[in-house]
């Protein structure tokens, strides 16, 4: 009785690190986070997308940060690089009261929606996806599938200042999952794939559960492997390409406290091997008593006056590890259900986050829900980062990067969104919802950009079969 009350009110928020809340521009922390494309959040590392929370030329943020990431994974997430599918919790998660259960044993949903991505970069992305599940909870299995495409057009400052023109392209991204439970323990097996002109990424993972104390306690372990390949577009992969490997673990432990309490903490591991920079990211060099002087947030012209003719591409390390601890608070009340989350980050490159997440939900009867959402990140830089990088007698910085997402920047998230369900139960039961969310962010040590204003706005639909 204790787990079935919670699971009627408090499990309602464990899970769907959402698909299209995915924080909008990919960023470090969480990441998104990171919208991420890893294995995902329970929370992810990422949406986010990782999340997320995410973020430059050919890169524009994913609206996702969760579908491949994770959660995480939202503005600044870990950089929301496509990361393993995120272990999942328990897939029969709600976000209205639960409903009487089928008389059939084999039911399924579909849930549909549209994304819209903007920010004051002049980067909009639009983001159309469909997924859909099928379960048998008697026999304790069930299957899903999602499809998502990324519509972007961009011509942000990293654009324009190496006289590139407007752009526009499409990402295709898919997932696939299922799972078994068995008396008290479960497995659940996943797969992903994201392809766009100068971009392929495919990620293969699993996980395991534990149910102990007749529920009370649920332990959770998993691992991801993913491999993407980077390329310049218009050129064939194997004409010009970079290979990234991910390997990713993460565990959990959800605690019932009460029949109004739920806990659930965990941590992420993940280790990533390659060349991750960008083939298109040239980053500019000064004189050595010029470097000094340049100041933040300058215009394209004043950079172009101050800057020498050498002009490298972006270079990063080959290797990077990254570790993140997380939990997760969730209260019911009796028409309400309040959720806190934290998030600690921190990786071989030496940049340090933190994220905090709340969500308020509210249930007006059977048919409408209401939601609120605050999130703030901050982060520290890497150890590479510069605004100005400098060329000496030494020759070019062997470690250089244009990418503000690596440097040091705060971002606070604002939204809220309304559901509405209609129809039956079962089998036509269905929900309309509409979510707005706004982000600020300040880049605190950027070359060309001193703050940015985005905004994600979703619709969506979903129907019980």
């Amino acid at each position: 009785m204790r787990l079935q009350l919670v699971g009627a009110a408090l499990l309602v928020l464990v899970a769907r690190p959402g698909t299209a809340q995915q924080t909008p521009p990919d960023h470090q922390g969480q990441p998104s986070a990171p919208e991420p494309t890893v294995v995902p959040e329970p929370p992810s590392v990422p949406e986010p997308t990782v999340v997320p929370e995410p973020p430059p030329m050919r890169e524009p943020p994913s609206v996702r940060k969760a579908a491949v990431v994770p959660e995480p994974p939202s503005v600044p997430e870990p950089p929301p690089m496509r990361e393993p599918p995120a272990v999942s919790e328990s897939p029969a998660l709600r976000e209205f009261p639960p409903i009487a259960p089928s008389t059939r044993r084999v039911s399924g949903r579909f849930h549909s929606e549209v994304a819209a991505y903007s920010d004051s970069s002049h980067v909009d992305v639009l983001t159309p996806s469909i997924s859909g599940e099928v379960r048998d909870d008697t026999a304790g299995w069930s299957a899903r599938g999602q499809y998502l495409l990324d519509a972007v057009s961009a011509a942000s400052v990293d654009i324009v200042s190496t006289a590139s023109p407007h752009w526009t392209e499409a990402r295709h991204a898919g997932s696939v999952e299922g799972g078994g439970n068995r008396q008290d323990l479960g497995v659940t097996a996943t797969g992903s794939f994201s392809s766009e002109p100068d971009y392929a990424a495919w990620a293969a993972g699993g996980s395991a559960s534990l149910d102990l104390d007749q529920k009370n306690f649920v332990l959770m372990a998993g691992y991801g492997y993913g491999q993407d390949t980077i390329g310049r577009s218009g050129t064939p992969f194997s004409v010009f390409s970079r290979s990234l490997t991910r390997n990713a673990l993460n565990a959990g432990l959800t605690i019932v406290v009460n029949p109004s309490t739920l806990v659930v903490v965990g941590g992420d591991l993940v280790f990533e091997r390659g060349d991750q920079s960008k083939p298109y990211r040239y980053v500019p060099l000064f004189a050595a008593d010029v470097a000094p002087g340049v100041p933040q947030a300058a215009s394209i012209g004043l950079v172009n006056t101050l800057r020498l003719p050498e002009r490298p591409l972006e270079q990063l390390p080959l290797a990077r590890d990254r570790y993140a601890i997380w939990g997760r608070y969730l209260y019911r009340f009796s028409t309400s259900t309040l959720r806190l989350e934290e998030r600690l980050y921190t990786d071989s490159w030496s940049l340090h986050a933190s994220t905090t997440d709340v969500r308020f939900l509210v249930d007006r009867g059977n048919r409408w829900n209401w939601r609120s959402h605050v999130r703030f990140h901050a982060q520290s830089p890497v150890s590479f980062w510069k605004r100005a990088y400098t060329l000496t007698d030494a020759g070019v910085p062997a470690l250089r990067t244009g990418d503000r997402e690596l440097g040091p920047l705060w971002n606070a998230t604002g939204g809220g969104g309304l559901r509405w369900r209609g129809g039956k139960p079962r089998p036509a039961g269905w929900t309309i919802g509409a979510d707005l969310d706004l982000t600020w962010t300040s880049f605190l040590d950027d070359l060309y950009v001193g703050s940015r204003l985005a905004g994600i706005f979703t619709l969506s639909w979903e129907v019980e079969l």
